[in-house]
C-alpha cells in the first residue's frame, strides 16, 4: 500500500540549512569510506550509513522542492513524496 504524507512547513531563506550536520556528514563519509576501501561494516555501522544517507537524500530533496516553489513564486504547501516512487519531484498527492 502507497501511503503519502502531507507536511506543511515554514521554510528557512538559508537553503545551506537542509544539509547534515559537519559531525553527522562527517561520519557518514567515514563510514562510506571505510566500506568503499572493503573494510567490513559491522551491522549496527550498516543501519547507521543507510539511515544517515535515507536523512541526507530527504534533506536534498526538502533543498529541491524549496528551491522549485520559491522559483514558481507557489506559496503553497510544500509536498514531498515519501515513498520510492522513481520521481524525485513528486508531490506526494
Amino acid at each position: 500500500m502507497v501511503q503519502h504524507v502531507l507536511v506543511e512547513l515554514e521554510m528557512p531563506t538559508d537553503l545551506e540549512k537542509f544539509r547534515l550536520p559537519q559531525g553527522v556528514d562527517e561520519r557518514l563519509h567515514a563510514l562510506l569510506d571505510r566500506q568503499d576501501r572493503g573494510e567490513g561494516l559491522t551491522p549496527a555501522e550498516r543501519a547507521e550509513a543507510e539511515g544517515l544517507v535515507d536523512l541526507a537524500e530527504l534533506l536534498y530533496l526538502l533543498r529541491l522542492r524549496t528551491h522549485r516553489v520559491w522559483q514558481t513564486g507557489s506559496h503553497g504547501p510544500l509536498g514531498l513524496c515519501l515513498q520510492s516512487c522513481g520521481d524525485s519531484l513528486c508531490t506526494g498527492r
